[in-house]
């Protein structure tokens, strides 16, 4: 009796095919936004993390640990105060220290950020899961006026190899003093990385100097202009860098290395372990992180809320088939069983496609993702951390089901066989 009464409701479901196929979409979009909303926060969190991959600590002027992060990698904001040549000198001379890439910041272009550096910033340099920078086309910077394009630079302005472009004093697009009389040449293009590295142009520290010689206070010294030709006369070591990324033989000496920064007497210095400024980060964003979760939890209830809608307009519908299937022999319980059953089946096809739908949707898009946004979207059907999730959906569906079963068990047979007047 029992499986003739499930093959009658399958009968019935696929009767009312369109209608269920709707509510099981709405279920799926639901459970798709609020576990992908999780993921992507996840996700964007270990990207971010990985935006310096590779580098143990970032190195700069006393300040906040958040404040330096965000400048120095993401090219947000600005430096308080620059570190002494002398002293990155020192810190690469630390038997801790493996390498030490100095970072010099300051200029613009068409509101892009210039980054001054050396050659080892690209071999150093990792982004995403490890990935080290890779050239679309020309190689990196040899020449004093030589600069190094960030892919989305490149295609804003469609700059080309050889082109020549000016550098402006000063951050930002309107205002500002043009270094028209050095100009520079694209010598190299990046290919996308979803980082500030995007959006950069990367130059030579003596290029950095030699635009700025004959400049004093941020200002050109009037009646004074040096060519090109004739800057390389000149001593182009910098007296001064924004920054310094570090990286060490052994991770285990990253503590004792920042204790040692930290508390230099010579010059105010702050040494900061990115996963630890980020941490920071992630507090003071922590708001709109939970907004969005709220937001995306209210979207499943309303979409639970429309599947009791719906399973109760279909009770007037079906009234005579409940009442003929209590006629051969199914009781109230049954009934009951069979409404709550195909609610908590729609709930859990909806949990489950929405699953597919987001896995389908990283494989789809992650490296779309990665190279537009810098997130890397790793396709997983679910992950452990999931589970609490995706179990508050089931049980609100199966809780939501009862409604309409108990509307259902409290029906008469009469109720359903009686002709209406």
């Amino acid at each position: 009796m029992n499986r003739f009464i499930c093959m009658l409701a399958l009968r019935s479901a696929w009767n009312r095919r369109l209608t269920l196929g709707m509510t099981l979409l709405s279920v799926a979009l639901s459970a798709a936004l609020l576990v992908g909303i999780e993921r992507l926060r996840a996700d964007a969190r270990e990207s971010f993390a990985e935006a310096v991959s590779g580098t143990d600590l970032i190195v700069g002027a006393r300040a906040s640990p958040v404040e330096l992060m965000l400048y120095a990698v993401f090219r947000i904001g600005a430096a308080t105060n620059n570190i002494g040549w002398q002293s990155f000198q020192a810190l690469a001379r630390d038997p801790a220290v493996t390498w030490a890439v100095p970072l010099s910041l300051g200029d613009s272009h068409r509101g892009f950020a210039v980054l001054g550096t050396t050659g080892m910033y690209f071999e150093r340099f990792r982004h995403g899961n490890g990935r080290a920078l890779r050239f679309t086309d020309g190689k990196p910077f040899e020449q004093l006026f030589d600069a190094v394009i960030g892919a989305e630079v490149a295609a804003a302005a469609g700059y080309r190899l050889g082109q020549r472009i000016t550098l402006s004093h000063g951050s930002g697009t309107e205002g500002l003093t043009e270094h028209a009389d050095k100009p520079f040449v694209v010598a190299g293009i990046l290919a996308r990385t979803g980082t500030a590295v995007d959006r950069t142009v990367h130059v030579s520290l003596e290029a950095i100097e030699a635009i700025h010689l004959d400049w004093r206070g941020g200002a050109p010294i009037p009646g004074v202009s040096i060519p090109p030709e004739f800057a390389r006369k000149f001593d182009l070591q910098p007296k001064s860098i924004t920054a310094a990324f570090i990286g060490l033989h052994n991770r285990a000496e990253v503590f004792a290395l920042q204790r040692r920064i930290n508390t230099m007497r010579d010059e105010a210095l702050m040494a900061v372990m990115p996963g630890v400024a980020l941490d920071e980060l992630w507090q003071i964003i922590g708001t709109a992180e939970r907004s969005l979760t709220a937001v995306s939890a209210l979207v499943a209830v309303v979409s639970l809320i429309g599947l009791v809608a719906v399973v109760l307009a279909g009770l007037n519908e079906r009234r005579r088939e409940l009442a003929i299937l209590r006629s051969i022999g199914a009781g109230p319980r049954d009934i009951f069983m069979l409404l709550t059953l195909e609610g908590l089946l729609i709930t859990l096809g909806g949990v489950l496609l929405g699953l597919g739908f987001l896995t389908a949707g990283s494989a789809m898009f992650g490296d779309a993702a990665l190279a537009r946004y810098g997130i890397d979207l790793r396709p997983r059907l679910l992950a452990m951390d999931e589970l609490p999730v995706l179990a508050s959906i089931v049980g609100a569906g199966f809780c939501a089901s009862l409604v309409p079963g108990y509307r259902a068990y409290r029906m008469a047979l009469a109720d359903g066989l009686a002709p209406r007047l």
